[in-house]
């Protein structure tokens, strides 16, 4: 593996994170796993504009065991030949070992371990999540049985710790590189911040300090200037970006490009009016025409977010039941703004960017 230690960072010439083959990211700038936000075809997109890296959304480690046919199709992997990561859930160690032989033997080229979703049905209700944070041992005992079922890299996402009083997760951290996890990702929050307030990214350091494999810091990275902010606070070796991304599956490789001394602009409008077309026919084709509609709202209203007439735009798209009517509407609101020139106001990715989803 490729880690740097010491001062912090600064783009471009952040070095690659080596963790064998397939799984090698060469610009350390990953897709955040989101639940129902980063379905195969929004991974797909991702990839095929630049994302170096993308995580699945979060699979329940029993509900693969069971080869529950909506789960297999969300362990799909992209099919880009670079490092595909799915990412699993569980509380139970034999069944997450499965669990990860499964994935692994689906296409898989990295497992990712969730210790940081917040939401109750996980955390609370399944002991799940980041509610492993409070019980380290039994937190080991999966980090050790998932490494030890698979040939490929394993890796973990958590958050600070469960609250401010148990910032437990330089400790945690630690556990984990003694169990064989190559890479730590952390969200700068608590569980109990669940999405509120501002991730802290000086905290990451600490964790940073604290192990030799890659760290890699999540949380509010909305901007390039985030990205660029983030890894100079933290001395991460990478960048996990999630909403950031909502109506943006371009912008992982925005801020690789960036990272690597190169042009790195948001594309024009014309541009992001195909890749929502494109994306929304791969949504219809992989869920089901009407399943796809329903589906694929939230990401056209994302896509539309900065621009003039959006709002309306968004209450049109939320009633139509067709495809043709969503494309129409399309064309309609986009090729007048074209014409016209406009652009997508920046400030507008922040606010995307706020808005919370349980992911």
């Amino acid at each position: 593996m490729s880690i740097t230690t010491g001062a912090p960072r600064t783009a471009p010439g952040l070095p690659p994170i080596r963790l064998g083959g397939a799984a090698d990211i060469a610009t350390p700038v990953i897709l955040a796993p989101m639940s129902g936000v980063t379905d195969l075809p929004f991974r797909r997109l991702a990839r095929r504009l630049g994302a170096p890296m993308v995580v699945s959304e979060m699979i329940a480690s029993q509900a693969m065991v069971r080869t529950n046919r909506q789960t297999l199709k969300m362990a799909e992997v992209d099919g880009f030949g670079g490092p595909a990561s799915v990412q699993l859930a569980g509380c139970d160690p034999e069944t997450m070992a499965e669990a990860a032989r499964l994935v692994v033997d689906r296409g898989a080229a990295i497992v990712d371990i969730n210790f940081g979703c917040p939401v109750k049905k996980v955390a609370v209700g399944q002991n799940a999540g980041s509610a492993l944070m409070r019980d380290e041992i039994a937190a080991a005992r999966i980090l050790e049985a998932t490494v030890k079922a698979v040939p490929v890299p394993v890796t973990l996402k958590m958050r600070m710790g469960w609250d401010h009083n148990s910032l437990n997760a330089p400790r945690l951290a630690r556990i984990a590189e003694e169990c064989g996890i190559r890479m730590v990702t952390i969200h700068g929050r608590t569980r109990q911040m669940f999405y509120t307030g501002t991730a802290d990214w000086d905290f990451i350091r600490t964790v940073k300090e604290a192990v030799g494999i890659p760290v890699i810091a999540n949380g509010d990275i909305v901007t390039v200037e985030d990205a660029e902010e983030a890894l100079r606070r933290s001395g991460a070796d990478g960048v996990m970006i999630g909403r950031g991304c909502y109506g943006r599956p371009w912008f992982p490789a925005v801020i690789a490009r960036r990272l690597r001394g190169e042009a790195a602009e948001e594309p024009p409008l014309a541009e992001q009016k195909a890749i929502l077309l494109d994306h929304y026919e791969d949504m219809l084709a992989h869920h089901g025409r009407d399943p796809g509609v329903r589906l694929a709202r939230k990401h056209v209203a994302w896509y539309s977010k900065g621009l003039p007439g959006s709002a309306e735009f968004r209450v049109q798209v939320n009633r139509c039941e067709s495809p043709e009517a969503v494309r129409a509407l399309v064309h309609a609101f986009y090729d007048p703004l074209i014409e016209r020139g406009v652009e997508v106001v920046r400030e507008a990715f922040r606010a995307a960017g706020e808005e919370r989803i349980a992911a």
